[in-house]
């Protein structure tokens, strides 16, 4: 689909972008995917720098680090989220799930209800490893590592069939069939670090996972705002995406020095894509790592359903044509490695194709739904056939790409007059808990009474001792952001205040190492 740019007088875009920051509340907080190791396209490598092959993928940048409570009471409170969840889990099937919830009650709580997809896609952890055995054994190989806290977490592998059937259920149900006509609901696998489309009632006695959560059901909800210069702010995330993929003709003159013409890349090339990315004046734009870009998935949408893709409408989206001879809809790459490094993980705007025989020969299906989550080889040619379900593996998949919305982007973008706050106020840092710096924003008005304000901005530790001092100045109206570094600090809480003239103003951060 082609995009086109729309320009619009000046004044209308500072309030856009004013208002916008206004109202950003930050209601669906990604964890981040706990990868801090760097890989190249089959092992891991040592970290490397702009302009380097490689850069800009997943280790490169630090979002909300997964941040836990043990409660003591057999629940676990995710500090990032605002999610609580049952420490432990039961084994059902499907259709009992929510009645199991509604008579659950762990730590003396009668509210439990049966997850998202969105917000059991919170705890997975790409920290974790299928391991490098056969994924039809029944023993888990040494090297498996689970993709979720198991400090935290109790987990198991699977106990009655293949050590990988560790699927766990959601509330999410597909709106269409996968396989051979099966209804389906989406789940997180914790043992294989994939989300794939589930047969509501199954054909063995093969039992699913459950793990119930309760509090901040809002989450997971976007909340999208179209800036009218071909970028969507969601305003529930605090993320900035392109309304165009690499497949759009807009960008068909950056796209010689690849292998492809069509706008699908592997993954080197989509990092590289993203890297020299340019557009709406910001130069920050990244590849999304697995979570950010399964965030801004549509499950009420899907080819079947709605004639489009798993996303918002807002969103433009490439059209291909699949493996079975469908219209269909990209899979999108992520930065994203999966153990050990050979694959990246992809997220299926599309369908998920697999190739399988039910009974009268090999055809291709939709074994896993659109909205799906596997991996992709980082090079070589496209296959079918691999795994369990015959997995289409494209390796040259599609790009959206992503940047963080901070205050830069408010001055940048509003007139002089606007820089002129109308009130103190100091906000929550970001990110938050984090590891080893943070960003601490504020606002200085103008009260007419004098061109400048002295301004205070100490962290102190729960005892109220002083830790630092950020600000002690004559400072002029306006926006400030200043950084804090914790790394000769210990784990834990800390505070940090505000005081300018009467005002004064403290919040709380939590630093984890």
């Amino acid at each position: 689909m082609k995009w086109k740019l729309k320009f619009h007088m000046k004044s209308i875009l500072i309030l856009i972008f004013i208002s916008s920051y206004a109202l950003l509340a930050q209601t669906y907080k990604i964890v981040d995917t706990g990868q801090n190791k760097f890989y190249g396209n089959i092992s891991e490598i040592t970290k490397p720098s702009a302009g380097e092959n490689f850069y800009g993928q997943d280790a490169q940048f630090d979002g909300y680090q997964p941040s836990y409570t043990d409660n003591g009471d057999g629940t676990i409170t995710d500090n990032v989220t605002g999610l609580i969840w049952q420490k432990s889990f039961i084994t059902l099937t499907w259709s009992d799930a929510e009645s199991e919830a509604a008579s659950a009650n762990t730590g003396g709580y009668t509210d439990w209800r049966v997850p998202t997809i969105k917000e059991l896609y919170s705890l997975i952890l790409f920290t974790g490893n299928q391991g490098s055995g056969s994924p039809e054994s029944t023993t888990p190989p040494i090297d498996a590592v689970p993709f979720i806290d198991t400090f935290y977490f109790d987990f198991e592998y699977g106990q009655t069939a293949r050590y990988i059937d560790a699927q766990y259920v959601t509330n999410t149900v597909y709106t269409s069939t996968t396989m051979d006509g099966n209804a389906t609901f989406f789940g997180v696998n914790f043992a294989d670090g994939r989300i794939k489309g589930y047969p509501q009632f199954r054909r063995d006695s093969v039992p699913y996972y459950a793990r119930f959560v309760r509090s901040n059901a809002n989450y997971g909800k976007n909340n999208f705002e179209d800036n009218e210069n071909n970028t969507i702010t969601d305003k529930s995330t605090d993320l900035m995406w392109t309304q165009f993929d690499s497949g759009s003709e807009g960008v068909a003159s950056l796209l010689s020095n690849y292998t492809k013409s069509n706008g699908s890349l592997n993954w080197e090339e989509a990092l590289d894509f993203a890297e020299k990315f340019s557009f709406a004046g910001y130069d920050d734009w990244r590849l999304p790592n697995a979570k950010e870009l399964h965030s801004i998935l549509d499950y009420t949408r899907s080819p079947d359903a709605t004639n489009s893709p798993a996303i918002n409408e807002v969103f433009e989206t490439t059209s291909i044509i699949n493996e079975d001879n469908q219209d269909d809809y990209p899979g999108f790459w992520t930065s994203t490695t999966f153990n050990p490094g050979t694959d990246a993980v992809v997220i299926f705007f599309g369908r998920a194709l697999g190739y399988m025989d039910f009974g009268s020969g090999s055809q291709f299906y939709d074994v896993h739904g659109a909205g799906a989550q596997r991996t992709d080889p980082k090079t070589g040619e496209p296959t079918y056939g691999f795994g369990p379900q015959g997995d289409v593996r494209r390796v040259y998949n599609y790009v959206r790409l992503v940047r963080d919305i901070n205050l830069t982007d408010i001055k940048e973008n509003s007139s002089d007059a606007s820089k002129i706050p109308d009130s103190y106020e100091l906000k929550q840092n970001y990110p938050n808990p984090f590891n080893p710096s943070t960003t601490i924003t504020y606002s200085i008005p103008n009260d007419g009474s004098s061109e400048t304000s002295k301004v205070k901005l100490i962290v102190y530790d729960v005892l109220g001792n002083e830790i630092a001092t950020l600000v002690n100045e004559q400072q002029i109206s306006g926006f400030y952001e200043v950084k804090f570094d914790a790394k000769n600090l210990t784990s834990g809480i800390y505070f940090y205040r505000m005081q300018s003239g009467n005002f004064s103003q403290s919040k709380k951060m939590i630093f984890v190492k």
